[in-house]
């Protein structure tokens, strides 16, 4: 019986690790300290379904990985942005 309960704990797990989602990239003007990197993260980790974020000050980019059948919209992403302080210049989706 515990070797069944295992099996169905580690494929339900498995299945789930594999899920793909989506991986956004998104040219940002204006990061320029943690703090405005931490603004970015707290706006987006109030959108359901988003997993990681990293953002890259230097190269003024930031990277959303969302769950399968979550879309961000480009229209949502400016008006995020734009609500934070900076200036949202493109965006590119990638299937995980």
């Amino acid at each position: 019986m515990k070797r069944l309960v295992a099996t169905v704990l580690l494929s339900a797990w498995t299945l789930a690790a594999s899920a793909a989602g989506t991986h956004y990239i998104m040219r940002v003007d204006g990061l320029a300290c943690p703090y405005c990197a931490y603004g970015i993260e707290k706006k987006l980790k109030q959108i359901d379904g988003v997993q990681r974020i990293d953002v890259d000050l230097n190269k003024g980019l930031v990277q959303v990985d969302v769950a399968e059948g979550v879309e961000l919209r480009k229209p949502q992403m400016i008006r995020l942005f734009q609500e934070a302080g900076f200036t949202f210049r493109s965006m590119k989706a990638q299937p995980e």
